[in-house]
């Protein structure tokens, strides 16, 4: 393998980086349902101090057709392109704690190189933990906490913290290998893994990014803020309400997924929230359905704010 170090630039002039600081860590590409990496990275950037340290190179780890990038075209002429970006940044939380921040794409190649590159920062910056979030759909309820499941080598915080521990092969995340390689050296690591509704997969759920930021201080102690994001959330959730309160049959199906859901986590932990009794999974399609107007509207009153 090549060298690793080739993959980064060390871009910042910051001399006195801390050593021992947590890594946090989110990556955008395979899965991220109800947007919450995305809303992560930008809410993280946009109110916190961060300062970029590494940058990556994305034309070794980019697939440009499959996840183009952004050209602006203004009538007659190019005026801005936004380059996708992959880098480690300083950042400090809303008390003054200061944390390294790996945000980004996910890799499309060379996921053991970047892995060891990963691994050589750890090294370099004394990482003290690391943590990373992604997201998937799962049917479950809107009207339930977020839950997670929790990877890695901290016993505590899956103990405390994994509501569902399944034996199973899942398509991996770029990160999955950071952990797996970073377990490997016993450096203390944990994932988290958040369950959005299936039907608001697709939507940007501000809920989704409330529950990786609770999960981020649950496992490193750092402190965010989030009024925000959960006015935001609430609001979400109330229009959601609204559709659901206006449709006997929507109503019948999210009061389904909240009857498995409740059985699962009060009476049987051994069997899998994703699936009733036969063993099946719940279609979204109905409520997909009933909530497109609702998702349109949204999308309509945001156009018309702008």
């Amino acid at each position: 393998m090549r060298d690793p170090a080739g993959l980064y630039d060390i871009t910042s002039d910051i001399v006195d980086v801390p050593r021992g600081l947590p890594l946090v860590a989110g990556l955008t590409g395979f899965a991220d349902a109800g947007n919450a990496i995305s809303q992560l990275n930008q809410y993280l950037h946009d109110t916190l101090d961060t300062r970029p340290l590494v940058h990556f190179d994305a034309d070794a780890l980019l697939d440009y057709r499959a996840r183009r990038p952004i050209m602006t075209f203004d009538q007659d002429h190019l005026s801005a392109y936004q380059p996708a970006r992959l880098e480690l940044s300083l950042a400090t939380d809303e008390i003054g704690q200061r944390f390294l921040l790996l945000t980004g794409f996910e890799p499309d190649f060379q996921w053991e190189r970047f892995t060891a590159a990963v691994v050589q920062l750890v090294e370099k910056y004394r990482v003290s933990t690391t943590t990373w979030v992604h997201s998937i759909p799962m049917p479950v309820p809107h009207t339930r906490p977020i839950g997670v499941t929790v990877s890695g080598n901290r016993v505590e915080l899956i103990d405390q913290l994994s509501i569902w521990k399944p034996h199973t092969q899942v398509p991996a995340n770029a990160l999955h290998l950071v952990e797996y390689r970073l377990q490997e050296l016993g450096h203390p690591t944990a994932g988290f893994v958040l369950l959005v509704p299936h039907y608001l997969a697709d939507t940007e759920f501000p809920s989704a990014a409330v529950a990786a930021l609770e999960s981020i201080s649950a496992a490193t102690g750092l402190i965010f803020p989030t009024d925000r994001l959960r006015e935001e959330g609430r609001e979400f959730v109330s229009k959601i309400d609204a559709q659901v309160e206006g449709n006997q049959e929507l109503a019948r199906l999210v009061g389904t997924l909240e009857e498995r859901h409740d059985s699962y986590m009060q009476d049987n932990p051994l069997r899998s929230p994703l699936t009733d009794e036969a063993g099946e999974l719940p279609s979204a399609d109905a409520i997909a359905a009933e909530l497109e107007k609702f998702l349109a509207n949204r999308r309509d009153d945001g156009a018309s704010r702008d």
